[in-house]
C-alpha cells in the first residue's frame, strides 16, 4: 500500500508540530505571478506571501511558473501546490508548510496560461527568480506579450519585482523589455513606463537543492510523503526598493520583515560580493578538493580563514553597507550550518555568468586604492584549475555552464600551454570586464597562484596564502 502524500485533502493529518496554512486557496484570484518556480522562491518570497495570507489578506496567492522543465510543476500539482520547508539554525529545527502556491504552469508548454495570468484582473505583482542567465529576449517577450493583453483589457499596471542576483535588477529588467520591444510596441512601452513599477530588490537565504535526506526527514516530521520538501536556514533577508504600483504594499511587506528602502544598492552589492563572491570561491575549491558541501569547506580552518580575509580585506573596503562586519560574521556562521547540504557543484553552476558580478568590482576597487588583491587572484587561479573538470583525487566532474565548451578548452590547454591558457582566460571581457584584461600585475599574480595550485594543490596553497601578511 502506497504512503499518503501531502495534499490539501491530507493537510489535516500533518503532525501538530508542523506549522500549516489555515486559509483556503482561491486559485482564480491569484495576485502574484512568479516566474522561476525553484527551491529558492518556495523557501523565500512564497513564505512572505504565505505570511500575508495567514493574516487574512487574500491578494497574495501565487501562480508559479516553471520556465522550462515540467518535473517540479508536476510534483507540486500532485500535492495541490503544497510542500514542506525545514528551517534549521543554531536554536534547532522547525517545519512549515506554506500554502501560497495556488496555481502552476510551465512556460514552454503552457505559454497561454502564463499570458492569461499576466492579464488577469486579480494579478497585482510579477516576481522573478530566473537566475542571472535567464534575462534573455525570450523572457522579455513573454512579459511584453502578457502586458499587451493587460493593456488591451484596460487593466491597471503591475509591480514587477526581479529577485535575481543582478545589481540594479529592476532597471535591467525594464531595459531588457525596452530593448526587445519593436516599433509597434511604442504605445505599450509608454503605458508600461507610466503604470508599472520595476523595483530593484535583494534577496538572501541559503536554499540548497532538495535531497533524498530532506524528503526522508519531511516524511518523519509530517507523517506524510512530500516529494517537494526543502531545507533552509533561519536567516532571510529581502530588501526591496520603495517603488510599487500600490504604495500601501510597502507597509504590508515591512510588517512581514521585508526591508523597504530607497537604497537597495548597498545591500545588493554586499550580498553579491560577500556572500555570493565567497560562495563561488568555496564552490570551486570544494569541487577541486573533493569536498561536497559548503559546510565541509568552511569547516576547514584554512578555508574559513581565507574566506574571512577575502571579505574583510578585499571586499569590505568597497561596500556602503554600514554593518558589513556583522554581516560577514553571520555569513561565516551560516556557511557552516550542518543542515544545509549546499552542494559545491550546484553553486559552481554557471560560474561564467556569476563571477563577473561577484569578483571584478572588489579587485578593481583594490587596484584603485593601491591595495592587495591576492585573495581574488588566488580565487581566479582556482577557477582556471576548476576548468580541468577533474578533482585532485582523479574524479571527473561536469562543468554545468553556458560557456562549458570554451572553459573546457581552457582547462585542457592549461596542461600543455599554461601561459597561453592564462592569457586567454584573463583576456576575456565577458568574465573580467574591460579594465582587468589590460592589467599586467593582475595577470602576473593570477599566474603565480595558478602555478602554486597546479604543483602544490589547493589546500597547501591556501594554507600558504594565509601565512602571508598575517
Amino acid at each position: 500500500m502506497s504512503e499518503k502524500k501531502l495534499s490539501r485533502t491530507t493537510l489535516s493529518q500533518v503532525s501538530a508540530s508542523v506549522k500549516t496554512p489555515g486559509y483556503t486557496p482561491k486559485p482564480t484570484e491569484t495576485g502574484v505571478l512568479h516566474l522561476g518556480l525553484g527551491a529558492f522562491h518556495r523557501a523565500h518570497q512564497a513564505m512572505v506571501f504565505d505570511q500575508l495570507l495567514r493574516e487574512g489578506d487574500s491578494r497574495w496567492g501565487i501562480h508559479g511558473v516553471g520556465m522550462t522543465q515540467p518535473g517540479l510543476v508536476n510534483k507540486l500539482r500532485a500535492q495541490d501546490g503544497l510542500y514542506s520547508v525545514r528551517i534549521a539554525g543554531a536554536t534547532g529545527v522547525e517545519w512549515q508548510v506554506p500554502g501560497a502556491l495556488w496555481q502552476t504552469s510551465v512556460a514552454t508548454t503552457e505559454r497561454h496560461s502564463v499570458l492569461d495570468a499576466i492579464a488577469a484582473p486579480s494579478t497585482r505583482w510579477i516576481t522573478l527568480t530566473v537566475t542571472e542567465k535567464g534575462y534573455t529576449p525570450a523572457l522579455a517577450q513573454l512579459l511584453i506579450d502578457g502586458l499587451r493583453l493587460r493593456h488591451a483589457a484596460g487593466l491597471a499596471g503591475l509591480t514587477v519585482a526581479s529577485c535575481d542576483n543582478l545589481q540594479g535588477n529592476g532597471h535591467k529588467l525594464q531595459a531588457l523589455i525596452h530593448a526587445t520591444a519593436t516599433a509597434q510596441d511604442a504605445s505599450l512601452m509608454q503605458w508600461m513606463d507610466a503604470h508599472c513599477a520595476f523595483p530593484c530588490s535583494m534577496v538572501d537565504r541559503i536554499v540548497p537543492a532538495a535531497t533524498a535526506e530532506v524528503v526522508d526527514a519531511a516524511k518523519a516530521a509530517l507523517g506524510l510523503e512530500d516529494d517537494c520538501a526543502l531545507s533552509t536556514e533561519t536567516f532571510w533577508e529581502w530588501v526591496i526598493e520603495d517603488k510599487f504600483v500600490d504604495p500601501a504594499d510597502a507597509a504590508l511587506l515591512a510588517k512581514c520583515g521585508v526591508r523597504v528602502t530607497p537604497d537597495v544598492h548597498s545591500y545588493e552589492e554586499a550580498k553579491l560580493r560577500m556572500l555570493n563572491g565567497s560562495h563561488s570561491a568555496m564552490a570551486l575549491m570544494g569541487a577541486i578538493t573533493g569536498r561536497p558541501y559548503i559546510a565541509t569547506c568552511i569547516g576547514a580552518d584554512h578555508i574559513r580563514e581565507f574566506v574571512y580575509r577575502l571579505m574583510s580585506r578585499e571586499v569590505s573596503p568597497h561596500l556602503s553597507r554600514a554593518d558589513w562586519a556583522n554581516y560577514r560574521d553571520a555569513l561565516i556562521q551560516r556557511f557552516g550550518n550542518p543542515y544545509l547540504k549546499h552542494s559545491v557543484h550546484q553553486i559552481a553552476t554557471d560560474s561564467s555568468q556569476k563571477i563577473p558580478q561577484r569578483w571584478p568590482p572588489s579587485i578593481l576597487g583594490q587596484i584603485a586604492k593601491g591595495q592587495s588583491f591576492e585573495h581574488h587572484a588566488l580565487a581566479a587561479a582556482i577557477f582556471l584549475r576548476y576548468t580541468l573538470a577533474v578533482d585532485e583525487q582523479g574524479h571527473a566532474y561536469t562543468l554545468n555552464d553556458p560557456q562549458a565548451e570554451s572553459l573546457l578548452a581552457l582547462g585542457k590547454n592549461q596542461v600543455s600551454d599554461v601561459e597561453g591558457s592564462l592569457k586567454t582566460l584573463l583576456s576575456r571581457e565577458d568574465l573580467w570586464g574591460t579594465e582587468l584584461p589590460h592589467n599586467t600585475v593582475w595577470a602576473e599574480r593570477v599566474a603565480y597562484w595558478h602555478d602554486q595550485v597546479i604543483h602544490q594543490g589547493v589546500d597547501a596553497t591556501l594554507k600558504f596564502a594565509i601565512t602571508l601578511d598575517a
